[in-house]
């Protein structure tokens, strides 16, 4: 406890916070997508979000005490993408079945250390490569936003400049202040009274084995969860220093998924856009301090599932264009640290190179998300070159 607040800092408290914000604001819409294709009533939707809030929460704060490093965890947002489109006719109960069976699937992946291994063997430079391409769309945000909301953005994009130069510990903090102003100013109609504030109540349901949706569904969501989840959540900490071993990690989310899968926890993995926030240089100077992100973030998680449709609809109040803007602006120094590191080295430039353009691309083959092959070809790329350079002249 002592060591907690001798290590405490607003810097890091804030990264947490806007972490959240981010998490919830920029893709809880799919999440109500995925709940009411598996036929989710309106209290087994906030059970849902009860759920995911609580078990991000958890191993947040968990993970980050005991690793002492910034782990921040989230829940599969292409895997929402995924259950949103894929669920068909089968029942509820089957959905459930499918989130456990996701579940059982990724922590045999962590007990067995395959991941961990793996991940190990990418260079640093490749991996940073394809976290700047994950990274990469949310910078074209921020001026994507722009053409929308020229006025907001451009004030918010101005704040952060200003704030880098006077005080770059707070300078997202600063830009979301700059921005929740100026949508008040602008929209004198916005009554933030109205919002209700409740606690929301779990909903269990037991599942039920239909093999064909374990199997055509259950293998989809676990895959896309590692490809396009968990391996860029991996490279954030490996590019900012943080050797935590990955296995504990990955099998944490799996157990978490396991247990909150009957309430609509439906797969939990480690975040790389959230995580990038907390694990930056803007969170705290010192790397080691930076885990009190994690618990902040741990915090507001729980608080954000226990409050449930109250949170939703709070974020619902700001524009699409302000979450955007606030997203690309709180990560443009981990884009530019990570190009500068996929880059800096001639031996390794080339791949680096094709790794973020695939990434970037999005290119999915087999339903294997962009993140993966990015790897795969920086790392074929990189075999063929030094095969070539051992040669003889």
């Amino acid at each position: 406890m002592f060591k907690i607040i001798s290590d405490f800092s607003f810097s890091a408290l804030v990264a947490g916070f806007v972490a959240v914000l981010i998490g919830f604001a920029s893709s809880v819409a799919i999440v109500f997508q995925a709940a009411q294709a598996a036929g989710a009533d309106a209290n087994t939707i906030v059970s849902w979000i009860m759920a995911l809030g609580l078990g991000m929460g958890a191993t947040c704060f968990f993970l980050s005490l005991w690793f002492r490093a910034p782990v921040i965890t989230a829940w599969s947002t292409p895997g929402a993408a995924l259950l949103a489109t894929s669920l068909g006719a089968i029942s509820y109960a089957d959905v459930i079945g499918v989130f456990i069976f996701a579940g059982v699937l990724t922590l045999l992946t962590g007990l067995s250390g395959l991941f961990d291994r793996v991940m190990r063997l990418v260079p640093l430079p490749i991996a940073s490569a394809m976290l700047a391409g994950v990274l990469f769309q949310f910078g074209l945000s921020i001026f994507d936003a722009m053409m929308s909301d020229v006025f907001l953005v451009s004030l918010m994009l101005i704040a952060y400049l200003m704030a880098k130069r006077v005080f770059p510990r707070y300078a997202v903090l600063f830009v979301l202040l700059t921005g929740v102003v100026c949508v008040l100013v602008e929209d004198s109609s916005l009554d933030l009274g109205a919002i209700p504030f409740e606690v929301g109540a779990l909903v269990w349901v037991w599942p039920d084995w239909n093999m064909g949706a374990l199997l055509g569904i259950g293998i989809p969501l676990y895959i896309v969860t590692m490809t396009s989840q968990n391996i860029p959540g991996v490279a954030v900490m490996r590019s900012n220093g943080y050797q935590t071993p990955v296995s504990p990690l990955i099998s944490w989310t799996g157990v978490t998924g396991i247990i909150l899968a009957p309430l609509g926890g439906f797969a939990f993995n480690l975040a790389a856009i959230t995580a990038a926030i907390c694990a930056s240089e803007e969170c705290h100077k010192d790397p080691k301090r930076r885990y009190i992100a994690g618990l902040s973030a741990g915090c507001f998680y729980g608080l954000a599932g226990l409050a449930g449709t109250s949170v939703v609809a709070l974020f619902s109040v700001f524009p699409a264009t302000m979450v955007a803007a606030l997203a690309g602006i709180a990560l443009l120094g981990t884009i530019g640290m990570n190009l500068k590191n996929a880059m800096v080295d001639d031996v390794n430039r080339e791949a680096a190179l094709v790794t973020f353009l695939v990434t970037v691309s999005g290119v999915s083959f087999g339903g294997i998300a962009s993140a993966f092959w990015g790897i795969v070809f920086g790392a074929v790329c990189l075999l063929i070159s030094n095969t070539k350079r051992k040669q003889p002249v």
